[in-house]
């Protein structure tokens, strides 16, 4: 068995758990910037999954305006710690600024994935209005992608019922990947 037979399985248990973590503080941010609802269980379990770090963290980071900032030093700590633990284990550690140009690319992907699958979510719950009425992520995803969807929506209303702003959202979202990404990873 070589190295590399071991280490694989290892950097994808990172990948996914230091992925899912990061996901759940993205949100933590996302729902200030979103005004989600303090009350409803998605967002308290948010709350309750992230406190412990960003409670620690606030005593030494101040927030700066509306943005907790403590919440925002956890994700990117998460991601550096993620892209060096990955590094450890492909043998190849690369200079701290590359690594925090991947970080930094990590958490920029990893807010076009959060948007474009809240937006998919979002299309695929409105085919069931009737479950519409109890689901507590219907409102949460409808506050996330309001500010995305409003002014495409101004320009392109619906056309014969059908409502072609989230796929004008999903697609500028990807190419805003594909400009961004390279930028940040120095491949330009």
């Amino acid at each position: 068995m070589t190295s590399a037979y071991l280490s694989q399985p290892v950097i994808f248990l990172i990948d996914v758990l230091f992925g899912l973590y990061m996901g759940i503080v993205a949100l933590r941010i996302l729902m200030q910037w979103a005004q989600w609802e303090y009350h409803n269980p998605i967002v308290q379990l948010i709350i309750k999954v992230t406190q412990l770090p960003v409670k620690f963290l606030r005593r030494f980071i101040p927030a700066i305006g509306h943005w907790d900032t403590a919440t925002i030093v956890l994700l990117v700590s998460l991601a550096i710690a993620k892209i060096l633990l990955i590094s450890l284990f492909q043998a190849n550690m690369a200079p701290f600024i590359m690594i925090f140009r991947l970080a930094l690319a990590d958490i920029f992907s990893l807010f076009i994935t959060l948007f474009s699958a809240s937006i998919l979510i979002q299309v695929i719950l409105s085919w069931f209005p009737a479950q519409a009425n109890n689901n507590p992520v219907i409102p949460l995803i409808s506050r996330l992608n309001a500010p995305l969807l409003r002014p495409i929506r101004r320009l392109l209303p619906a056309m014969s019922g059908i409502d072609f702003s989230p796929l004008i959202v999903l697609l500028g979202l990807q190419v805003i990947a594909m400009l961004v990404l390279p930028l940040l990873l120095g491949q330009v």
